[in-house]
């Protein structure tokens, strides 16, 4: 009973030097797995499409770069400037935006596909699009943006970069446009208003001056006063400044008829109302108040957009080092495997009995 337990013991024991035997035995098995596995690894590495990637990195505009859209925004004309960070957000939101990546999707990424691909599902294809195709800030900046682009064609990653930048412009240069006229229109209009509201104001009191002139000349005619009374000294002065109001009859029946006359035959009261010309000047202002996109920049590039002239993927040196490894381990647990396997059949077949 003993021999028998102190068998089983050793069996299931094993010998480190015995194993080290058995791997150099196997040695042949053991390369041709890791040629097997460097070669479909290699395969792998030489007959798959590169990847290539372009990038490029973007950050807010300078002050002056933005200046155009702050033309005639100040505290007086009651509209706020805008800051650097206003204009860039809107830039960052446009790019960002799925109906941005949309449209490019459309118009560049599905037309570029080959005829067969272009029928599979459009939601797979616009999921690799937007894994090929990237937008996120950089790591530890708050203010900076990384765009970058990934496919089988150097020139193509660089191609999408500038196209999807040049439509991300375009479209956050037309609503920055279109946020400063539309408030310098509604600026303009309420200054028209207040033109209208000055104007209709002089019309009535051009009106109220007319009926009070003519009930002054009926004064002057019924008693007679056809030219002012001749007053000397210092109460002549004092009396002409008086000749309004009751006493404008006394200005005589002569000199108010020509004043009645000159009211009636007025064709406009714009020279005569107060103010009226400023308000003209800033509402032909805020009407001619308009931007040129080429005079403004809602980025900076922080370098310039380059065909990448080494692929990211594949990596050839790290895939072969791979297979080699991966295959000389797997190559080493077969011929452990099979060692094990055999010895335990062979503790099979031994009757302890007999010993």
């Amino acid at each position: 009973m003993t021999t028998s337990s102190r068998y089983s013991q050793d069996a299931d024991e094993i010998d480190l030097i015995e194993v080290a035997r058995e791997l150099w035995a196997q040695k042949t098995l053991i390369i041709l797995i890791t040629l097997i596995v460097t070669v479909a690894v290699g395969a792998y590495a030489f007959l798959s499409k590169p990847v290539y990637e372009a990038k490029l990195f973007l950050q807010p505009p300078t002050y002056n770069s933005i200046a155009d859209f702050n033309y005639g925004r100040t505290k007086e004309a009651e509209l706020d400037p805008y800051s650097v960070k206003d204009v860039y957000d809107v830039f960052i939101r446009r790019l960002q935006s799925e109906s941005l990546r949309r449209k490019f999707f459309d118009d560049v990424y599905l037309p570029s596909l080959p005829k067969d691909k272009q029928e599979g599902s459009r939601e797979l294809l616009y999921a690799a699009l937007l894994a090929d195709l990237t937008i996120a800030p950089v790591r530890g900046s708050s203010d900076r943006y990384e765009i970058s682009a990934r496919t089988n064609d150097p020139s193509v990653a660089a191609q999408w970069i500038t196209e999807y930048l040049k439509r991300a412009d375009d479209v956050a240069k037309a609503e920055m446009i279109r946020n400063v006229t539309r408030e310098a229109e509604v600026r303009a209009r309420n200054i028209e208003q207040q033109i209208e509201t000055l104007r209709i104001s002089g019309k009535e009191a051009q009106e109220d001056s007319i009926v009070q002139l003519k009930e002054a000349l009926r004064i002057a005619e019924s008693i007679g006063l056809e030219n002012p009374p001749l007053i000397s000294g210092n109460l002549s002065s004092e009396v002409s400044a008086a000749m309004d109001g009751q006493l404008t009859y006394m200005r005589g029946a002569k000199a108010l008829r020509a004043e009645i006359r000159n009211l009636e035959e007025r064709e406009s009261n714009d020279p005569f109302i107060e103010n009226l010309r400023d308000l003209q000047i800033k509402a032909g202002f805020y009407h001619g108040l308009n931007v040129n996109p080429e005079d403004v920049a809602l980025y900076r590039q922080d370098g310039n957009v380059e065909e990448p002239d080494r692929p990211i993927k594949p990596k050839k040196a790290l895939l072969l080092l791979v297979g080699v490894l991966g295959g000389g381990v797997l190559g080493v647990v077969v011929a452990i495997a099979r060692y094990v396997v055999r010895r335990f059949r062979t503790a099979k077949r031994i009757d302890p009995s007999q010993l």
